[in-house]
């Protein structure tokens, strides 16, 4: 299957993932601390900016991960994700990739809204989510439609890089948890599993001969809380 093309449930998106030998690396790297993450806002594709706080994590998880030597970096083209790019680019001298198909879930009504005010208002639609129904929140995306683009956007920038290269994927926490369980394969009533990542935490999918394979999950400089659309 095409890079280009979604998957169908429970089996995993990437046919170059099974091709053996070439022991590629995906890095998917939530971004750093933005007002709304504290206020526990939906920020979905709301644009809104990192903080001073996100900044400095963004600057201390880049010095991490230039040190496992990138090959790429594409990353959401909302402030907070571009910005959060920026501080590994200015390291590691690499251009970033814009690609809004790693943008954030659409949540329609919910963004904006508190944990509080959404679970106030909208409780069974945030109930049923939370039970792995296949809900639109706030009258916005599915989270297999969320997959259905992100995911073809990381394997199309995978499927570039050289024998045993590194991407790195930043992006936001509904997003990469999506897309994490849309390359592992796994039905999606499931993703809700994987947890959710810390600001300027990641994860790290490596290739193997069956496919891609999960070696980390919310790796980080700081053993943060989970803040954020997707708790």
């Amino acid at each position: 299957m095409s890079a280009g093309t979604g998957a169908s449930e429970g089996k995993p998106l990437s046919e170059a993932g099974k091709k053996a030998g070439r022991g590629r690396r995906v890095i998917l790297w939530r971004h750093g601390q933005t007002s709304w993450n504290v206020e526990r806002r939906f920020q979905g594709t709301t644009d809104v900016e990192l903080t001073e706080a996100g900044l400095e994590q963004a600057r201390r998880a880049a010095r991490l991960l230039a040190s496992l030597g990138p090959d790429a970096i594409v990353a959401s083209d909302l402030k907070r994700a571009a910005d959060t790019a920026a501080e590994l680019a200015a390291l590691t001298t690499l251009d970033v990739t814009h690609d809004e198909g790693l943008r954030e879930t659409y949540a329609g009504v919910w963004q904006g809204l508190t944990h509080e005010e959404i679970i106030g208002r909208y409780g069974d639609e945030y109930a049923a989510w939370k039970r792995g129904e296949p809900v639109r929140r706030g009258g916005g995306e599915l989270e297999t439609e969320v997959a259905d683009r992100a995911a073809p956007v990381v394997l199309r920038h995978a499927e570039k890089l050289p024998d045993d290269g590194t991407l790195v994927v930043v992006s936001h926490g509904g997003t990469i948890r999506t897309t994490i369980g849309r390359l592992l394969g796994l039905d999606s009533r499931h993703w809700e599993s994987l947890g959710g990542l810390s600001n300027c935490c990641w994860s790290v999918l490596g290739e193997g001969a069956r496919g891609w394979r999960l070696l980390e999950h919310n790796a980080g400089t700081l053993p943060e809380p989970v803040l954020g659309d997707d708790d």
